[in-house]
């Protein structure tokens, strides 16, 4: 029975399942044809490197590697030539995974949901839901290997808007409920909160923290939202986690990463959470609900 290594930054069943259902897209069924070694670094990157020598000892056959560009980076670092298929919001590219996204080269492969570059795009829809925000929060996880990225983007997409934006970073529960109270004291009118997975597995919470300080906020995947978020833009996550798994059957099946080329998302969801508005009292432009793909009410 062929062994599969799941290295993740962080615990997300949604995404875990979506993995499996691609890999039974192809054949492959954990348990009856196919054995699943996971390994979870709880959020904390520095794990990362360890959990992928392990998946290396217990012989997997193929990686995946979702959650940013870190577990990828680890398991690369780990295996030189295990097949490795990568699950990231990152640019795969910049950070040296791949050769080009059409050409991939080498043993790594994957699907790229591009999450870190919408930050400027959510900065639109902020600005068309609450036109008169002066003061703009972004919360960053400093952890996640393009941070920096995000957080200039951020900055420059409001440069020229007359708005100011304060990123603030956390890493852990603790920094992000200090965060929370921090902008809540700065009188934050509204917040972006970046891609980040272990913010991911906490999303209940993030949602929690801005309804508690009134803090209207925009976030990276529907998933937010259905956990009581007001407004995501963003790719389809366990679709992408599913094409994950779809390219790990067919590397299991004989064939070559270098020859897979990188996937990446052709459609982008605007949710929206009605009942959040409500409690926040915003009304939701007409515009805005005309182009939303799902309004939770």
């Amino acid at each position: 029975m062929p062994v599969l290594g799941y290295l993740s930054t962080a615990r997300l069943e949604n995404v875990s399942l979506a993995v499996r259902q691609g890999l039974a897209e192809i054949g492959y069924v954990e348990g009856k044809n196919l054995r699943i070694e996971s390994r979870s670094a709880e959020g904390h990157y520095d794990r990362l490197p360890v959990l992928a020598a392990e998946l290396v000892r217990v012989n997997a056959e193929v990686i995946i590697a979702a959650g940013g560009n870190a577990p990828a980076l680890a398991a690369k670092a780990a295996a030189a030539t295990i097949p490795i298929v990568f699950l990231s919001g990152g640019d795969p590219v910049r950070a040296g995974l791949v050769s080009t996204l059409s050409r991939p080269g080498g043993n790594i492969t994957g699907v790229t949901t591009a999450f870190s570059a919408l930050g400027p795009k959510r900065i639109q829809l902020l600005q068309q839901l609450i036109p008169h925000a002066r003061s703009i929060g972004a919360l960053v996880n400093p952890n996640y290997p393009e941070a920096d990225v995000q957080a200039r983007e951020l900055q420059e997409a409001t440069a020229t808007t007359g708005q100011q934006i304060r990123v603030v970073r956390a890493s852990t529960q603790r920094e992000i409920e200090a965060a929370f109270a921090d902008l809540a004291e700065k009188h934050t009118e509204a917040l972006v909160v970046a891609n980040d997975p272990f913010f991911d597995s906490l999303r209940g919470e993030l949602a929690k923290l801005a309804a508690r300080d009134a803090i209207p906020a925009i976030y990276p995947g529907r998933e937010y939202v259905a956990a009581g978020g007001l407004i995501s833009y963003g790719p389809d996550l366990p679709d992408a986690a599913r094409q994950a798994g779809v390219y790990a059957g067919r590397i299991l099946k004989g064939e070559k990463p270098a020859e897979l080329p990188v996937l990446q998302p052709t459609k982008f969801g605007l949710a929206i959470n009605l009942g959040t508005a409500k409690a926040l009292r915003l009304t939701i432009p007409q515009s805005l609900l005309l182009r939303a793909d799902e309004v939770i009410q």
